[in-house]
């Protein structure tokens, strides 16, 4: 069985580290960031989540940032596999956006390109709810 402590340290540890260097407040952010539609078969455009981009060397939990079709950062988000969970493997010094947090999702996703096995999102929202619902 999984521990929901687990998840909220997790969680708490993602909020609190510090912040990306450069300002990714707009589409595309600077290199090393790279479209995720490039470097696996996604669509440019996800629904819920908008347009990714990740430094490949921070795979498979990233961040990964997200932007809206205008090009605006909507949230941050890490992929955390259960594999790893499961291990008590330590995600240490994950990097945030710096902009502020509104709200956090904690979803489960079965596995897709790029992170193929089981995994959560947890997703640093910078939007109100009602924004980051109409990502459509």
């Amino acid at each position: 069985m999984r521990s929901p402590s687990l998840f909220a340290l997790a969680l708490f540890s993602a909020v609190s580290l510090p912040a990306l260097a450069a300002d990714v407040g707009k589409a595309p952010p600077p290199a090393p960031y790279q479209a995720v539609s490039k470097l696996v078969a996604l669509p440019n455009f996800l629904p819920g989540i908008g347009t990714l981009y990740v430094a490949p060397k921070t795979l498979p939990a990233g961040p990964f940032l997200a932007y809206d079709r205008s090009g605006k950062l909507v949230s941050t988000i890490y992929m955390v596999p259960l594999d790893d969970l499961d291990a008590h493997k330590p995600f240490t010094d994950l990097k945030t956006s710096g902009h502020p947090v509104d709200h956090v999702d904690l979803v489960f996703n079965p596995g897709h390109p790029g992170v193929e096995k089981p995994h959560y999102h947890i997703i640093l929202w910078h939007v109100p709810v009602s924004e980051a619902a109409s990502l459509k």
